[in-house]
């Protein structure tokens, strides 16, 4: 056992010297470090919103929340989606992308396999490896945060910490990808192509999921909506038939004369609104209709594959409280509203999140992870039958 463990330790410290070498491990500590530094320096007070020594007055102030809140949304907003989510796991993946290509190069594989160690263990150590110096990436980045939160704004926030497992978890699934495509082609900058343009394909999936639960979700406000105002514009086409029919005058549809083109009935002959509503809601049945059938195409293909966005929600779902934000966004929806009409239904954006928060912490992780269990597996069958 003691044996095995030591193997272990050195192939961490080998991969460790192979990182340290290209100094990239280091520059993206660094480059944490800063990114902690910047998001020291943005604050809010009585004035307004701060950068360093400078305010800059508006009604962004502690006036409209308070600098815990202030914080909070500062990490959900630009910290985890983009610098985390975007900027540390492209650096993340140029630190680790050549672990295993390095490994199985020519000259360097046979040495390693003349040791006494399995292949299943010597590839899954070199795996996790990589996982564990992006993990101490993370944690310094979120150790940052916590700091700035606790000594600026004057509250202690565990749950930041709860960056390090589930941004760890998001990057996994394109670990994987890389740690297959490096095995099988055998090239640094191959993997960290193909892992990219996987990445963006799996953006462009959601994104494009967003879209269409959006459209399909607009769709079925509008369909809500369509009732009230058909039954408001018949009440109106009614009462419009009696005054004519106390003034002795013509209604279309009786006594033989003929409905105008393009009515369905004498209402709409009275009240050509009356015909625009019910138009409007057969457009909108159909929008309803497309929209919910390609979503549920696009959901087909994103069951199989990893939910990163999602994966990313879920720090947001368990760090901030919506009733700490409820009043500011209650406040910048109405903002909106008045200053642009035709701003889209705030019922959409709630119907849109209830759809995805009705998927469960154990539907995103675990169809994500038997994805990666699957890549992984398949890399590792490889590496095990390959004869180096």
């Amino acid at each position: 056992m003691n044996i095995k463990l030591m193997q272990t330790k050195a192939i961490f410290v080998d991969a460790y010297r192979e990182l340290n070498a290209k100094k990239l491990f280091w520059l993206t500590m660094g480059l944490n470090v800063l990114a902690v530094l910047i998001y020291a320096s943005m604050g809010i007070n009585e004035r307004g919103f701060s950068l360093l020594f400078w305010t800059f007055d508006g009604e962004f102030n502690t006036n409209l929340m308070s600098k815990s809140t202030f914080y909070k949304l500062e990490f959900l907003l630009w910290g985890v989606p983009i610098w985390l989510s975007w900027c540390a796991t492209i650096l993340a993946l140029i630190s680790t992308a050549g672990i295993i290509p390095d490994l199985v190069s020519g000259g360097t594989i046979e040495p390693v396999l003349s040791k006494p160690i399995g292949r299943i263990r010597l590839f899954l150590t070199k795996y996790l490896t990589g996982l564990f110096f992006v993990g101490a990436q993370i944690l310094v980045f979120s150790i940052g945060c916590f700091c700035v939160l606790r000594f600026r704004a004057g509250v202690t926030e565990f749950g930041l910490f709860l960056a390090i497992p589930i941004v760890l978890a998001f990057f996994s699934y394109l670990f994987a990808v890389c740690t297959l495509v490096g095995l099988v082609t055998k090239s640094t900058i191959t993997a960290l192509l193909l892992t990219i343009l996987f990445w963006v394909f799996v953006f462009i999936l959601n994104v494009g999921e967003q879209a269409m639960l959006s459209n399909r979700e607009t769709a079925a406000v509008r369909l809500l909506d369509a009732p009230g105002k058909i039954e408001a514009q018949e009440r109106f086409a009614l009462k419009r038939v009696e005054q004519l029919r106390e003034q002795g005058k013509v209604i279309p549809g009786e006594d033989g004369v003929p409905l105008p083109e393009g009515a369905a009935d004498t209402l709409e002959a009275i009240n050509p609104t009356l015909q625009i509503a019910r138009t409007k809601q057969d457009d909108a049945q159909r929008a309803f209709d497309t929209w919910n059938t390609w979503e549920t195409r696009v959901y087909t293909v994103k069951l199989i594959m990893p939910k990163t966005s999602e994966t990313l929600s879920l720090l947001s779902r368990n760090l901030i409280d919506q009733e700490e934000i409820g009043g500011l966004l209650d406040m910048m929806n109405g903002i909106n509203e008045e200053n642009d009409p035709n701003a889209p239904d705030r019922r959409v954006a709630e119907r849109v999140n209830e759809v995805m928060e009705d998927r469960t912490v154990a539907w995103i992780l675990g169809t994500s992870f038997g994805f990666e269990f699957v890549i992984l597996g398949l890399a590792t069958l490889i590496f095990v039958r390959r004869d180096f």
